[in-house]
């Protein structure tokens, strides 16, 4: 049985919602590419430097020993993969920071993979196994690329918040985003974390959409960042949060 939905209110539909904007966005970061090689399209939330935020936020679990960066304390490399992977950035990045494991990256917008695909053909030998797949993780079964337990870690850095300005239903009547944590909770292995950083959630609802009773995540912690004070509130416009599914 499903846990019920968060009683939380949807966010308005956008076009920012819609499989189209997406394709037509990375057609035309493909073009950039193919003229300039230096240009590998945007990164997400890079002026709040989420990203800096959740490599640190996984160093930390490898120096904790929560999490395996290669081979060489008898363990095996944490398996990475990737949500709505856009230009395969993320992903990259932490084949920088010495990740060894395997990493998969998938998205809906097949022109997101032929991108992502382009530019690690365009990097060295070191990428040439992180692997991107066009999947529509609300609508499609898992391939063989989950393999048997799932993944350690499920990053996603504005996929939610993307899906959260779809307007469909799904087969229940209820906004797609409302089925988005069911299907992801299956991509993680038992004891395995789930990673997401929003700009359009606060940390509070984001804990509200994820850690709900009958689910199978819990809210562990969360990368830190710069916080203000507005009206007697304090928070950041964009927060990062781990989560870890039950054993």
């Amino acid at each position: 049985m499903s846990a019920p939905a968060p009683s939380l209110e949807h966010l308005n539909t956008s076009e920012l919602g819609t499989k189209s904007y997406w394709d037509a966005a990375y057609s035309t970061e493909r073009t950039n590419f193919s003229s300039n090689p230096e240009d590998e399209g945007t990164i997400w939330f890079s002026d709040a430097g989420a990203e800096e935020r959740m490599l640190s936020f996984l160093e930390n679990l490898s120096d904790e020993g929560q999490l395996h960066k290669d081979s060489a304390s008898d363990e095996t490399p944490t398996r990475f993969l990737d949500l709505g992977t856009g230009n395969g950035h993320l992903l990259f990045a932490l084949r920088e920071d010495e990740w060894e494991g395997e990493m998969v990256g998938v998205d809906y917008a097949p022109q997101s993979v032929k991108l992502a695909e382009e530019i690690r053909q365009s990097k060295g030998e070191e990428y040439a196994d992180i692997q991107f797949f066009e999947w529509d993780l609300l609508n499609s079964p898992a391939g063989e690329w989950l393999g048997e337990n799932g993944f350690d870690v499920v990053l996603d850095k504005g996929t939610f918040d993307a899906i959260c300005l779809a307007q469909e239903t799904d087969a229940q009547g209820r906004r797609i985003c409302e089925g988005y944590r069911e299907r992801v909770e299956k991509l993680i292995r038992p004891g395995g974390r789930f990673l997401i950083t929003s700009c359009n959630w606060t940390e509070e609802e984001v804990k509200g959409w994820f850690d709900v009773q009958g689910g199978a995540l819990r809210y562990e912690s969360k990368a830190k960042y710069p916080s203000f004070t507005f009206g007697g509130k304090t928070g950041s416009s964009v927060c990062t949060l781990c989560f870890r599914r039950e054993a």
